[in-house]
């Protein structure tokens, strides 16, 4: 289906039962993504979720990075959980998965560029159609976050995580910003713009941080837990 035809069919007239029936079906399909979800995820145990672009090349610095800091969560005994897809997803798991370390990925079904990768775990794919739904998963079972450069999806699951913990709605977890080139201007808007306009108070500031090495990354990470004395094989 078009987008054009999509936002036609949007205005068009439905009569009430039409428009009850599409939505009671559409909710047992948003019920099972959940079930099915909240199933397989429930036994994997402590994870981190890295986030970033699904056009990031094998050959590019960001690609082999994802795949060093995988491979070192893994070794701390961290599963690791992606979108599924390739570029620093596929890093994310094929790092995990090359260590040994629980590999996880939650595809989302697209039109273009999305296809899970050969990486996952056999019994750790899930494929979604809703992206809330697979946000929630992200959100639910992960203990961490690792966010490398990447586009608008990047950009929602960061800010997702971020206002989450800063709205108390989840715990405090930490997030790692990967790679100051990429993140500095739109980190310095966040201050000169949010903060300055009193948007955000400086307290936020704190609630992520920005590395630049696998090895800053995943010690960030631990050092977080190695305060409550917690291990990821508790």
């Amino acid at each position: 289906m078009t987008g054009e035809t999509r936002i036609r069919n949007s205005f068009a007239n439905k009569t009430w039962q039409e428009i009850k029936v599409k939505d009671s079906w559409q909710i047992f399909k948003i019920m099972s993504e959940f079930v099915d979800g909240f199933e397989k995820l429930a036994k994997i145990g402590p994870c981190v979720s890295i986030f970033g672009s699904a056009r990031t090349p094998e050959s590019h610095k960001y690609y082999q990075l994802t795949v060093e800091i995988a491979k070192l969560l893994a070794e701390k005994g961290y599963g690791v959980i992606s979108g599924g897809g390739p570029g620093i997803m596929e890093a994310a798991n094929r790092g995990a998965f090359n260590a040994g370390g629980k590999s996880v990925g939650l595809n989302i079904e697209l039109p273009h560029e999305q296809f899970h990768n050969k990486y996952i775990d056999r019994d750790k794919i899930l494929e979604f159609n809703y992206f809330f739904v697979r946000k929630v998963m992200f959100m639910k079972y992960s203990q961490g976050y690792i966010v490398m450069p990447g586009g608008f999806g990047t950009m929602d699951e960061m800010f997702e995580a971020i206002t989450l913990i800063q709205t108390g709605k989840i715990a405090r977890f930490p997030i790692v910003l990967v790679g100051t080139d990429y993140w500095s201007g739109l980190l310095e808007w966040v201050e000169k713009t949010m903060l300055a306009n009193a948007y955000i108070s400086p307290e936020d500031l704190k609630l992520y941080r920005v590395v630049d090495t696998a090895e800053e990354a995943v010690e960030h990470i631990t050092r977080f837990y190695d305060k409550y004395l917690l291990k990821p094989n508790f």
